[in-house]
């Protein structure tokens, strides 16, 4: 067997060999307050998916942090093979992204920004793309498609200044998801539930015992 080579991380920004990342004594400054703020939108945006993945009944991951984009999410999954990826993500090797999407998707995620791209967004994408979801109308109105990146994206400010953020990102979702299940044509039936079979069905459920 071939072992791949693994001298260079993944899914990283700069793209540096692994003994560079290990031996760096590069300076970098540390701000606090900076660091509090996105412990806190985490901390917030795990909630928020936990609650969006308790309403899937099929295979679902658990709400992740991709360390090198350092972005949050959850992911949903069909149940169906997916045609092979078509690759040429950056930083992302062929194979890699082909083997996370063999089955057919639907994700959403929290990006805290970047320095070319600073500002922080919500987003949501569907792999592989069904036909007219980049024309599908979803919620809230501040959401847009951003076809550079292939995904729905909402602002995060759109999220922090809503007077129910809870309510604003759980619209986002489910449209982007029910607007992707539906094109492709997903067994929403058998794969949803209408009320989170979390820790509080599973308390009140009718069977339990006295």
């Amino acid at each position: 067997m071939t072992m791949p080579d693994t001298s260079t991380p993944n899914n990283a920004w700069p793209v540096l060999p692994t003994d560079e990342w290990i031996d760096t004594t590069a300076r970098r400054t540390y701000e606090p307050d900076h660091a509090h703020a996105l412990w806190r939108a985490l901390l917030q945006t795990d909630r928020a998916f936990s609650w969006f993945r308790a309403g899937f009944k099929g295979k679902a991951s658990p709400v992740h942090l991709f360390w090198g984009s350092f972005d949050l999410a959850t992911t949903r999954f069909s149940g169906r093979t997916a045609p092979p990826h078509p690759g040429g993500v950056p930083n992302f090797p062929d194979d890699v992204a082909r083997e996370a999407y063999s089955h057919e998707v639907t994700s959403v995620g929290f990006w805290p920004g970047n320095r070319d791209a600073p500002a922080p967004i919500i987003y949501a994408y569907a792999s592989p793309t069904p036909e007219g979801f980049t024309d599908a109308a979803v919620q809230p109105a501040e959401a847009f498609w951003l076809g550079e990146l292939g995904e729905f994206a909402l602002p995060y400010t759109a999220v922090t200044a809503a007077d129910d953020p809870d309510a604003v990102l759980q619209s986002f979702f489910e449209s982007t998801h029910a607007a992707a299940a539906e094109l492709a044509s997903w067994d929403r039936d058998k794969l949803e539930c209408v009320h989170p079979e979390g820790p509080d069905w599973w308390r009140t459920r009718p069977d339990r015992p006295s």
